[in-house]
């Protein structure tokens, strides 16, 4: 059976889209990134219901607050988001070769703000080797509501957003690879 290593939030997004590539046949690996003590632990408590609401076939917690703040730190701030999902790709991709998965799967759609925009997106998946599937690309936040209503994943995912605890007010929507690297070279 094909295996892909789904980044898993708790927010809407996420569970959708590994709901949606598990309909597909693919065996789901979750992974939480915990950003604790920056948030509580409510995302990961989030994340580990709706991998066993969905029967995800694994659940992993990693600890990313280190990493997260040092970019929070050392990093032009408004290239944040970038930054952080770059690094997640990475985290994502050690464990899906450990894994034997073949992809990694996010809940990124371009409807969204900040890092998920096309010229972003490119520049994102520069980080990994692994093919990255993004099966709510096109979907507007709408219709992402409507399947998680369906799937009932849209109330265990209620409650407030923390993924951007740390991040910017006003996030680049236009990034470009060579920028990204120089930043990058400053957490080294």
């Amino acid at each position: 059976m094909t295996k892909a290593v789904l980044l898993l939030s708790g927010g809407i997004d996420s569970p959708v889209a590994g709901y949606l590539m598990q309909q597909k046949g693919i065996e789901i690996i979750a992974l939480h990134l915990s950003n604790e003590p920056f948030t509580d632990n409510g995302p990961e408590i989030k994340s580990r219901r709706l991998a066993e609401h969905l029967k995800f076939k694994k659940f992993i917690v990693i600890n990313v607050s280190h990493i997260f703040g040092n970019i929070a730190k050392k990093c032009r701030h408004e290239y944040y988001f970038v930054l952080i999902k770059r690094a997640m790709l990475r985290i994502a991709e050690d464990l899906a070769r450990k894994e034997g998965c073949e992809f990694i799967i996010t809940g990124e759609c371009l409807a969204q703000v900040s890092s998920q925009t096309l010229k972003n997106l490119e520049v994102i998946s520069e980080a990994s080797s692994i093919e990255i599937l993004r099966p709510l690309l096109t979907f507007d936040k709408n219709e992402i509501i409507s399947i998680a209503r369906k799937i009932n994943t849209y109330e265990l995912s209620s409650g407030p957003e923390v993924c951007d605890v740390l991040g910017p007010k006003h996030p680049a929507t236009k990034t470009t690879l060579d920028v990204i690297e120089k930043e990058e070279l400053k957490l080294v």
